[in-house]
């Protein structure tokens, strides 16, 4: 049984009216506020005419403008949680996917109670954002400096575009410097859902930080990878240390 749920409102763009429908009906009677857009064009209206919204799920491949276009002109003006619902399914896509700014990417097929959970996770997490104990204004390792107040990073000196996952990732490697994180403790904190077995989503949100961290990131000086565990983000001594 889920959680009673105080009135949230989705937007959900599906071009399959079928799907779409099951899914508008479905988050409806776990008493979520849903409205349903049937193209990236319709989407994009009711997201400037009909909000706010507390989390929009796109599919990407929509007649008029495509759910990647979407996301791009909803990022200008906006950082409410967004998920993928695709049938793209290779990593090129989910990658581009979280480049633009997306909280999750499911794949189709997939089942109502799947897409119903990660909704629920993700609105948890904002909410335990909103509501967590004050921590340190700055989170520091090596060149690496994230303001949490401002949601800013300062690499090398220079400040560096993160989207919500990846700076949520690094956040919570930043506040476990040399502890070895287990991939299903990052689905469970970054996420906010428990591990099912594929291990692609966090893979792919590692390998995009590490391109973003690292000088070079096929020898990872933050990131260790290790082996059938997880990860062990590392201490740094900053690179004008003397």
């Amino acid at each position: 049984m889920y959680e009673e749920l105080e009135k949230r409102r989705i937007l959900i763009a599906e071009d399959e009216e079928p799907l779409r429908d099951l899914i508008q009906r479905h988050l409806e009677s776990l008493g979520y506020e849903v409205t349903s857009a049937e193209d990236g064009i319709d989407a994009l209206e009711k997201f400037r005419g009909k909000g706010p919204w507390d989390m929009i799920a796109l599919n990407i491949m929509m007649p008029r403008l495509d759910g990647f276009a979407v996301l791009q002109e909803i990022r200008k003006t906006s950082e409410v949680p967004v998920i993928f619902l695709s049938a793209l399914d290779s990593s090129d896509d989910i990658v581009r996917g979280f480049d633009l700014g997306a909280d999750d990417y499911i794949t189709k097929p997939f089942t109502l109670r799947e897409v119903a959970v990660r909704i629920k996770a993700i609105l948890r997490r904002v909410d335990w954002l909103r509501r967590s104990p004050i921590r340190p204004a700055v989170l520091c390792n090596g060149d690496i400096e994230l303001d949490t107040k401002l949601r800013q990073v300062i690499i090398r000196g220079e400040p560096v575009h993160f989207t919500p996952v990846e700076y949520n990732l690094l956040q919570y490697f930043l506040m476990h410097i040399d502890a070895v994180i287990k991939k299903d403790e990052l689905f469970r904190e970054v996420w906010g859902y428990e591990f099912k077995g594929s291990t692609n989503l966090v893979e792919v949100a590692v390998r995009r930080l590490r391109a973003k961290i690292e000088d070079d990131p096929a020898n990872s000086q933050y990131i260790r990878t290790v082996r059938g565990v997880g990860y062990k983000f590392c201490h740094v001594e900053p690179s004008d240390a003397s």
